[in-house]
Protein backbone atom coordinates (compact mmCIF):
# COMPACT_ATOMS: atom_id res chain seq x y z
CA UNK A 1 0.00 0.00 0.00
CA UNK A 2 1.30 3.49 -0.62
CA UNK A 3 1.30 6.26 1.39
CA UNK A 4 -0.57 9.35 1.03
CA UNK A 5 -0.88 12.22 2.73
CA UNK A 6 -4.68 13.70 3.77
CA UNK A 7 -5.95 16.78 5.58
CA UNK A 8 -2.15 16.89 7.27
CA UNK A 9 -1.95 13.63 7.98
CA UNK A 10 -0.03 10.62 6.59
CA UNK A 11 -2.33 7.86 5.83
CA UNK A 12 -1.67 4.34 4.55
CA UNK A 13 -3.98 4.62 1.26
CA UNK A 14 -6.39 1.89 -0.32
CA UNK A 15 -7.07 3.13 -3.24
CA UNK A 16 -5.80 1.92 -6.69
CA UNK A 17 -5.66 3.94 -9.71
CA UNK A 18 -6.96 2.66 -13.06
CA UNK A 19 -4.85 3.76 -16.37
CA UNK A 20 -6.18 2.44 -18.95
CA UNK A 21 -2.80 0.51 -21.34
CA UNK A 22 -2.71 0.63 -25.14
CA UNK A 23 -5.77 -0.71 -26.69
CA UNK A 24 -7.89 -1.20 -23.80
CA UNK A 25 -11.69 0.20 -24.14
CA UNK A 26 -13.48 2.44 -21.36
CA UNK A 27 -16.70 0.31 -21.84
CA UNK A 28 -15.44 -2.97 -21.52
CA UNK A 29 -12.00 -2.74 -19.49
CA UNK A 30 -12.24 -4.92 -16.28
CA UNK A 31 -12.18 -2.53 -13.03
CA UNK A 32 -9.68 -3.94 -10.25
CA UNK A 33 -11.24 -5.31 -6.64
CA UNK A 34 -11.57 -2.71 -3.61
CA UNK A 35 -11.23 0.95 -4.07
CA UNK A 36 -10.50 2.25 -7.56
CA UNK A 37 -10.30 5.78 -8.80
CA UNK A 38 -11.01 5.42 -12.58
CA UNK A 39 -10.55 7.85 -16.12
CA UNK A 40 -12.68 10.49 -16.66
CA UNK A 41 -13.22 8.08 -20.03
CA UNK A 42 -14.37 4.98 -18.14
CA UNK A 43 -17.05 7.09 -15.92
CA UNK A 44 -18.52 8.77 -18.96
CA UNK A 45 -18.83 5.36 -20.48
CA UNK A 46 -20.08 3.64 -17.78
CA UNK A 47 -21.90 6.18 -15.53
CA UNK A 48 -24.90 3.94 -15.21
CA UNK A 49 -23.57 1.38 -13.85
CA UNK A 50 -20.73 2.57 -11.76
CA UNK A 51 -22.96 5.26 -10.16
CA UNK A 52 -24.17 2.84 -7.18
CA UNK A 53 -20.31 2.09 -6.31
CA UNK A 54 -19.08 5.87 -6.56
CA UNK A 55 -21.91 6.96 -3.94
CA UNK A 56 -21.26 4.39 -1.50
CA UNK A 57 -18.02 5.66 -1.48
CA UNK A 58 -15.52 2.98 -3.18
CA UNK A 59 -15.39 4.35 -6.79
CA UNK A 60 -13.67 8.15 -7.80
CA UNK A 61 -12.49 9.47 -11.23
CA UNK A 62 -9.43 11.33 -12.23
CA UNK A 63 -9.10 13.90 -14.32
CA UNK A 64 -6.25 14.51 -17.27
CA UNK A 65 -5.19 18.09 -17.12
CA UNK A 66 -6.29 18.13 -20.65
CA UNK A 67 -10.05 17.35 -19.59
CA UNK A 68 -12.73 20.04 -18.68
CA UNK A 69 -14.06 19.77 -14.78
CA UNK A 70 -17.52 20.88 -15.92
CA UNK A 71 -18.20 17.37 -17.44
CA UNK A 72 -18.67 15.99 -13.53
CA UNK A 73 -20.51 18.90 -12.91
CA UNK A 74 -24.07 16.83 -12.78
CA UNK A 75 -22.05 14.27 -11.08
CA UNK A 76 -20.59 15.82 -8.47
CA UNK A 77 -22.79 15.32 -5.81
CA UNK A 78 -22.35 11.50 -6.29
CA UNK A 79 -18.24 11.05 -6.30
CA UNK A 80 -16.91 11.33 -2.89
CA UNK A 81 -13.28 11.32 -4.72
CA UNK A 82 -12.34 13.27 -7.64
CA UNK A 83 -8.40 13.37 -8.15
CA UNK A 84 -6.58 15.04 -10.86
CA UNK A 85 -3.78 13.39 -12.39
CA UNK A 86 0.09 15.60 -13.00
CA UNK A 87 1.79 13.55 -15.58
CA UNK A 88 4.84 15.52 -15.14
CA UNK A 89 6.41 18.32 -13.01
CA UNK A 90 6.14 20.84 -15.45
CA UNK A 91 2.51 20.30 -16.12
CA UNK A 92 0.29 23.15 -13.56
CA UNK A 93 -3.16 22.37 -15.30
CA UNK A 94 -4.00 20.59 -12.42
CA UNK A 95 -3.78 23.67 -10.14
CA UNK A 96 -6.09 25.33 -12.28
CA UNK A 97 -8.45 22.27 -12.58
CA UNK A 98 -8.69 21.73 -8.44
CA UNK A 99 -9.61 25.34 -8.44
CA UNK A 100 -12.34 25.65 -11.00
CA UNK A 101 -13.70 22.23 -9.00
CA UNK A 102 -13.68 24.18 -5.68
CA UNK A 103 -14.47 27.29 -6.46
CA UNK A 104 -16.63 26.99 -9.18
CA UNK A 105 -18.35 24.01 -9.26
CA UNK A 106 -18.57 23.92 -5.14
CA UNK A 107 -17.19 20.46 -4.66
CA UNK A 108 -16.74 19.95 -1.30
CA UNK A 109 -15.71 15.99 -1.47
CA UNK A 110 -11.58 14.55 -1.34
CA UNK A 111 -9.82 16.13 -4.05
CA UNK A 112 -6.67 13.90 -5.03
CA UNK A 113 -3.19 14.85 -6.61
CA UNK A 114 -2.32 12.04 -7.99
CA UNK A 115 1.06 10.95 -10.67
CA UNK A 116 4.19 13.57 -10.57
CA UNK A 117 2.97 15.23 -7.30
CA UNK A 118 6.65 16.16 -5.98
CA UNK A 119 7.23 17.50 -2.24
CA UNK A 120 8.05 21.02 -3.81
CA UNK A 121 4.49 21.78 -5.16
CA UNK A 122 2.77 20.34 -1.75
CA UNK A 123 1.69 23.80 -0.39
CA UNK A 124 0.69 24.94 -3.41
CA UNK A 125 -1.35 22.08 -4.31
CA UNK A 126 -3.01 22.46 -0.64
CA UNK A 127 -3.72 26.65 -1.64
CA UNK A 128 -5.84 25.33 -4.62
CA UNK A 129 -8.29 22.68 -2.67
CA UNK A 130 -6.36 19.63 -2.90
CA UNK A 131 -6.88 18.19 0.22
CA UNK A 132 -5.29 14.56 -0.59
CA UNK A 133 -1.35 14.78 -2.19
CA UNK A 134 -0.70 10.80 -3.45
CA UNK A 135 2.99 11.28 -4.71
CA UNK A 136 4.17 8.01 -7.12
CA UNK A 137 4.57 4.88 -4.97
CA UNK A 138 8.00 4.49 -3.60
CA UNK A 139 9.36 8.09 -4.21
CA UNK A 140 9.52 9.34 -0.84
CA UNK A 141 10.35 7.61 2.31
CA UNK A 142 8.51 8.03 5.21
CA UNK A 143 10.87 10.34 6.82
CA UNK A 144 10.97 12.46 3.77
CA UNK A 145 6.69 12.56 3.86
CA UNK A 146 7.06 13.76 7.14
CA UNK A 147 9.62 16.43 6.42
CA UNK A 148 7.17 17.30 3.63
CA UNK A 149 3.90 17.40 5.73
CA UNK A 150 6.02 19.38 8.11
CA UNK A 151 7.14 22.31 5.65
CA UNK A 152 2.98 22.49 4.90
CA UNK A 153 3.72 24.47 8.02
CA UNK A 154 6.72 27.44 6.42
CA UNK A 155 3.80 29.40 5.03
CA UNK A 156 1.99 30.19 7.81
CA UNK A 157 0.06 33.80 6.30
CA UNK A 158 -0.14 33.69 2.42
CA UNK A 159 -0.48 36.95 1.00
CA UNK A 160 -2.82 36.03 -1.89
CA UNK A 161 -6.33 35.01 -1.48
CA UNK A 162 -7.09 31.17 -2.97
CA UNK A 163 -9.23 28.93 -2.21
CA UNK A 164 -7.81 27.20 1.36
CA UNK A 165 -7.80 31.03 2.45
CA UNK A 166 -10.20 33.19 -0.23
CA UNK A 167 -9.17 36.77 1.42
CA UNK A 168 -5.62 38.42 0.54
CA UNK A 169 -3.78 39.48 3.63
CA UNK A 170 -4.48 43.21 3.36
CA UNK A 171 -8.10 42.48 3.94
CA UNK A 172 -7.31 40.17 6.87
CA UNK A 173 -4.75 42.87 8.63
CA UNK A 174 -6.22 45.99 10.53
CA UNK A 175 -3.52 48.53 10.77
CA UNK A 176 -3.45 51.70 12.72
CA UNK A 177 -4.05 54.60 10.76
CA UNK A 178 -1.45 57.63 10.76
CA UNK A 179 -1.82 60.99 12.38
Amino acid sequence: MSEIIKHGVIHEDDWTVLRLGEGEDATSVELPAGRVIVPLAVWLARRDTLGAQAEAGVLGVWLAGTEDPATLADDLLRLQLIAVDFPKFADGRGYSIATLLRARHGYGGELRAIGEVLRDQFSYLTRCGFDSLQPATGRYTRPQLEAALASLKDFSDPYQGAVDRAEPLFRRVTRKVAA
